[in-house]
């Protein structure tokens, strides 16, 4: 349960730096719409994960960061409300959705690169048990 509360609270300190990391770039001219997600997936990263679930969780919740963020970064000028540009998503610029996408990839992968590495700890150290040729890959 620790390492539960331990990734979902990285993925909030990462999501809440790249979400201001986001407007400060924007300020200076740099679109990085990649940020939000992405430092979401580091601080999830941060803690061993021992479950697909919470890294697909956090692919989720990095997607919907970007989309949130682009939403407060540009709504749509026909009508501002986050329903509106939500059903008008596949309107966005294709530069956009991949950006949006590739935060929500690394999101989802962070904290999945976690699961493999602990899983080979965790068999090498069980007495008794020797490693098939596949786990020794």
């Amino acid at each position: 349960m620790k390492h539960i509360f331990l990734l979902l609270g990285g993925a909030l300190v990462g999501g809440l730096l790249g979400y201001a990391g986001f407007f400060w770039l924007a300020g200076h001219g740099f679109y990085a719409l990649i940020l939000p997600g992405g430092l979401l997936g580091l601080g999830a990263g941060v803690a061993r994960n021992r479950s697909v679930w919470l890294a697909v969780l956090c692919g989720l919740l990095a997607t919907a960061l970007g989309l949130f963020v682009e939403w407060r970064f540009a709504p749509f000028v026909k009508d501002e409300s986050l329903g509106y540009f939500l059903l008008h998503v596949h309107q966005l610029k294709l530069v956009t959705l991949l950006l949006i996408a590739v935060g929500g990839g690394i999101g989802f992968w962070m904290p999945y690169s976690r699961i493999e590495k602990g899983a080979r700890a965790g068999m090498a150290r069980e007495p008794g048990r020797e490693p098939t040729t596949t786990e020794s890959d």
